[in-house]
């Protein structure tokens, strides 16, 4: 019963564009494919990526912790508790 009761977690992702300098890291190694590169430029000039699946986050915190410029943030959503009958 315990392992039923787990539930995944969801994510809430930020993207700070100027820091970024587009080496898509975040992009590659994002688990659920919630990334993708944009065809914008930043100030600096880069690809910055952009948020093309967010329901799909799962608060993995991969691209977060790949990240070289510290550009990107994960933080948790909360779900909503549902009742039992």
């Amino acid at each position: 019963m315990f392992f039923g009761a787990l539930k995944s977690q969801k994510g809430a992702l930020t993207i700070n564009k100027n820091w970024c300098k587009g080496c898509g890291f975040c992009v590659e190694y994002c688990v659920e494919d919630v990334l993708e590169i944009s065809l914008e430029y930043n100030a600096k000039g880069y690809h910055p990526p952009f948020v093309k699946a967010a329901e799909n986050c799962n608060n993995c915190r991969m691209c977060e912790i790949i990240c070289p410029e510290f550009a990107l943030f994960v933080t948790p959503v909360e779900e909503p508790v549902e009742e039992e009958k």
